[in-house]
């Protein structure tokens, strides 16, 4: 059997775009057109490969055809661009290679900004960059949404390697006044249940894993949920809650005296991986030389184990 491949193009792209709209566009045909040849795909394959949702997602079925999809439009470009053949876009510039990585807000707002540094002046590859917290982008890399990845899980999946990037610190901080308001009497148990609490999201387990560390006790707090780095860090460094937040983001206000560690030395150290897809890619090790390159100037060393 073979694959049609404006069929699987298609497919890919409504999943790259997250609608049938959008996709068209794209590829510069009408809507009806991708529904069509997906719905061709979908018959030679005997199973529903797109749900369609909002955005539309790959089905159980539709993983492995989205990983094959993706990893054929890398090795075509790469190929392409080492033939002197430059392919363009619909605008008509020079296509990069594409690359789908997943990374957790604190890496992206912190030590990841270096390799934005390193690609600036070089248009070979483009970043399609989803956020995702680093207990849970090993889902996007099983679905083969994306090439590669930032996670806190040190064991590899089938079809990607693994390699340690080092620890990322977290300090658990509040602003001064905060700290006098809240914990005048100690940090303890008693004063943790009725300070409020800063999380990313419901999937952030920073601080839960923190207060695990301080105490045996049941710890529910008021907690507030704010998904950006920045706003986290304003929230903390303005006197609303405390939160855990990465070394280097808060070295400056540690310095000026403007947050202080509620537990010191307690702190909390997340050991960082880089997961990628097992293929042959020029670009993709490129990116890794520079993904631990920046990691390596920013994290903490790996525990020997």
């Amino acid at each position: 059997m073979k694959i049609d491949n404006a069929q699987l193009a298609a497919f890919a792209e409504t999943l790259r775009e997250g609608s049938f709209d959008l996709a068209a566009r794209k590829l510069n045909v009408t809507p009806s057109a991708i529904s069509q040849r997906i719905k061709l795909l979908e018959e030679r394959m005997g199973q529903v490969l797109i749900q369609r949702s909002t955005p539309c997602q790959a089905t159980a079925a539709g993983r492995p055809l989205l990983r094959y999809a993706e990893e054929l439009a890398l090795l075509e470009s790469e190929a392409l661009s080492a033939l002197g053949v430059l392919d363009v876009d619909a605008a008509g510039a020079p296509s990069s290679v594409r690359i789908p990585m997943v990374i957790n807000a604190d890496s992206l707002d912190s030590w990841f900004l270096e390799v934005f540094d390193d690609l600036a002046a070089s248009t070979a590859i483009t970043l399609d960059l989803r956020v995702e917290d680093q207990d849970h982008s090993l889902l996007l890399l099983r679905e083969g949404a994306v090439m590669a990845g930032v996670s806190a899980n040190a064991k590899a999946i089938q079809g990607c390697r693994v390699e340690a990037l080092g620890v990322m610190r977290y300090l658990a901080l509040a602003s001064p006044s905060y700290v006098e308001r809240h914990f005048s009497a100690g940090v303890n148990a008693e004063s943790l249940n009725a300070a409020p609490m800063l999380m990313f999201n419901k999937k952030d387990a920073l601080q839960q894993a923190f207060l695990a560390q301080l105490t045996d006790a049941v710890i529910k707090p008021p907690t507030h949920y704010l998904p950006t780095t920045r706003s986290f860090g304003e929230a903390v460094l303005r006197g609303m809650t405390w939160g855990m937040i990465p070394e280097q983001l808060a070295e400056a206000q540690l310095q000026a005296g403007q947050l202080i560690e509620l537990a010191a030395p307690r702190c909390l150290d997340v050991p960082l991986f880089w997961h990628r897809w097992r293929i042959t890619s020029s670009a993709l090790e490129s990116l890794s030389r520079l993904v631990h390159k920046a990691a390596g100037k920013a994290l903490r060393q790996t525990p020997a184990s």
